[in-house]
């Protein structure tokens, strides 16, 4: 049995951010596509991003933004793909959105419009899309193409494009599907682990900060060469927060991870500075000036040492301020895929062309998106990867 219609030309195993990219890139060409998703619904992680309304791209997209074990490639598609592209498609849907910072573009209104254009898109382009549909097996023709076997039923194609995600959020239907038909045909998996994601503490280093949960400081995190300057949020388990969440994409356990607590300040001249205009104002008073108070005042119980501005020696305010530029976090490992935005690593670009986003080992099989080992910064440059990548594989297959 195979699933009614038309014999598709091009299946699509994925109907997320990518997936619907490139279905809809192929079906403008005239391409016959078929989209199956195993959820009972199309871009359940587009609906849940951006606290709802979807950053949808970041309009100061570079190579840069990304981590890949060959960071060239990536260039191809970005270059021919752009931000200002998804934005026009955007403003053709009469979709309202604003710039929040760090050209970070956000719906006014909600995530479900990015959907609704895509499923929209795809429809006018003749794609069809079959959701609760899972894949059972896959594989390659005698003579090229594909054959599918599926929860609805049999379907062959010549292109196959593998749009499936990684391992982020399993909540949201993540699966390992895609990293497995990759190795069945023949392609090198790179190591995966979850990116862009709360770091967890323990023992002591936990103990300083639990009881703090709640407080958010504006820090620049260090892991590297990396440097993020945004809030860090203290919870429960651990560190969060932009900075953080950032940041935790470059470290992995034994790695020194620093934040700048005062990134904005030259902190030796602004505690000179203090000592000379509150020269009777505690330590802990002064720093409750750029700090949460609470933070402030933990950091003089546990870490420094308060007393009147004016009692600091000469040598004591310039250690205090280095301490603060260079305060270390010991983190124990992260929150894991449960919570993790991205998941870093997976198929190998070298078995892949970087303007076709097609295996060069098995004509007609594509890997696009987060599938793929090229992992973006936090604010929308994961959703212009998934545009970008989609769209060369669509022109493509």
């Amino acid at each position: 049995m195979s699933l009614a219609g038309p014999e598709p030309e091009v299946l699509v195993i994925g109907g997320g951010a990518a997936g619907l990219m490139c279905a809809l890139t192929a079906g403008r060409r005239g391409r016959r596509v078929r989209v199956l998703e195993h959820a009972n619904r199309c871009g359940k992680k587009i609906l849940m991003s951006g606290g709802g309304r979807c950053n949808f791209t970041n309009t100061g997209t570079t190579p840069a933004n990304f981590l890949s074990a060959n960071p060239h490639f990536c260039k191809s598609a970005l270059a021919r793909y752009r931000p200002g592209h998804f934005i026009d498609m955007v403003d053709a849907h009469g979709i309202a959105w604003h710039e929040k910072e760090l050209g970070q573009l956000f719906c006014d209104e909600s995530s479900k419009q990015i959907v609704a254009m895509l499923l929209a898109e795809c429809a006018d382009a003749g794609v069809v899309v079959e959701t609760s549909c899972t894949i059972e097996s896959v594989a390659g023709l005698p003579g090229g193409g594909f054959r599918l076997q599926t929860s609805r039923g049999r379907q062959d194609a010549a292109s196959l494009v593998v749009a499936t995600g990684g391992l982020s959020i399993p909540k949201m239907g993540a699966t390992g599907l895609g990293y497995e038909l990759a190795r069945q045909f023949g392609h090198a998996v790179l190591p995966t682990r979850a990116g862009l994601v709360p770091l967890t503490l323990s023992g002591k280093h936990l103990e300083h900060y639990a009881d703090l949960a709640g407080v958010s400081v504006h820090v620049s995190a260090r892991c590297g060469k990396a440097r993020f300057d945004n809030a860090m949020l203290v919870t429960h388990r651990g560190l969060s927060g932009p900075a953080i969440l950032q940041v935790s994409s470059y470290w992995e356990p034994g790695k020194e991870l620093l934040l700048d607590l005062l990134p904005e300040h030259d902190i030796q001249a602004w505690l000179l500075e203090r000592q000379r205009e509150q020269p009777a104002a505690e330590l802990r008073t002064v720093l409750a000036d750029v700090f949460p108070k609470r933070f402030a005042q933990r950091l003089c119980e546990t870490w420094l040492t308060s007393k009147p501005m004016r009692q600091f020696s000469h040598g004591e305010l310039p250690a205090i301020a280095r301490q603060l530029a260079h305060w270390p976090i010991v983190a124990s490992g992260t929150e894991g895929y449960r919570t993790a935005e991205v998941t870093l690593g997976g198929v190998d670009t070298d078995g892949l062309s970087s303007s076709r986003m097609e295996s060069n080992i098995v004509p007609g099989l594509f890997f696009i998106g987060e599938v793929v080992d090229v992992t973006g910064w936090l604010g929308g440059y994961n959703f212009q990867w998934a545009w970008a990548s989609g769209h060369a594989a669509g022109l493509a297959a």
